[in-house]
């Protein structure tokens, strides 16, 4: 009987792509677990996680795959509700909007189980997950559990820890976000500004620790330089105007 080769799991792939030494957005081969820590006062945690997931969606399409239309599954447990309420459909990005699972749990324990049920279905384009503290059901083994079905199952799991302490994980990538001030609207100054987060990247597997400065440019995460010289470059409405002495500018054409 001829030898037929297996095909090798999303892991391995992963495994053969060249190291980078810097991380930065767009990158390929993103890691199939990581977790984000952040405080439950803010919606910076899960604003990241969902901007690094579309991050890394857009990149696998950007290779030549075609469009993730897959549903996206988001897990809370009752703690993580309580303290920063459910995902909001109008806020979320308008294709997402419509594929949206959402699962409240009712303990971590179940919110453990529901999460790594939804990595092993591979009709899901990626799982988000949001758990309160420290609970002992997340466990070093735990974590491990949600690593291995990840990559066996080629399913990307972001897994924020609200008002969390660092402990163990076998997460490939370990954020510490926090919101930053946003960037100055280019044409109303009373809009609300871009979304933006100092992120600090404390442990990765294939990056070396570092801190940046995120925003999501109309759905696209990039990096910003420092909030306080980073203005959009952008005429001044103000200026864009000239006097006319109370003449209209087709009065001024036709005298």
């Amino acid at each position: 009987m001829p030898f037929t080769p297996s095909k090798p799991s999303p892991a391995r792939i992963l495994a053969r792509a060249a190291p980078e030494a810097r991380w930065r957005p767009g990158l390929d081969a993103q890691p199939f677990h990581s977790e984000i820590f952040a405080s439950a006062s803010e919606a910076s945690g899960a604003g990241l996680a969902l901007a690094l997931a579309r991050d890394a969606l857009t990149s696998d399409a950007a290779d030549g795959a075609v469009e993730d239309t897959r549903q996206v599954l988001w897990v809370q447990d009752r703690a993580a509700i309580r303290l920063g309420g459910r995902p909001c459909l109008a806020g979320l990005p308008p294709d997402l909007r419509r594929r949206l699972i959402h699962v409240a749990a009712a303990t971590p324990e179940d919110a453990l189980f529901a999460l790594e049920e939804g990595l092993k279905c591979r009709d899901l384009a990626c799982v988000i997950g949001e758990i309160a503290g420290n609970p002992r059901a997340l466990s070093f083994t735990a974590s491990r559990r949600l690593s291995l079905t990840a990559e066996r199952h080629g399913v990307r799991l972001w897994l924020v820890r609200l008002d969390a302490e660092r402990d163990l994980s076998s997460a490939r990538m370990r954020w510490q976000a926090r919101a930053a001030p946003s960037p100055p609207p280019r044409w109303n100054p009373a809009a609300p500004g871009t979304a933006s987060w100092h992120a600090e990247l404390f442990r990765a597997r294939a990056h070396a620790p570092g801190e940046w400065m995120l925003c999501d440019d109309t759905g696209t995460l990039r990096l910003r330089s420092d909030p306080d010289t980073d203005v959009a470059a952008a005429p001044d409405p103000v200026h864009l105007a000239r006097p006319t002495v109370g003449r209209s500018l087709a009065a001024r054409a036709r005298a």
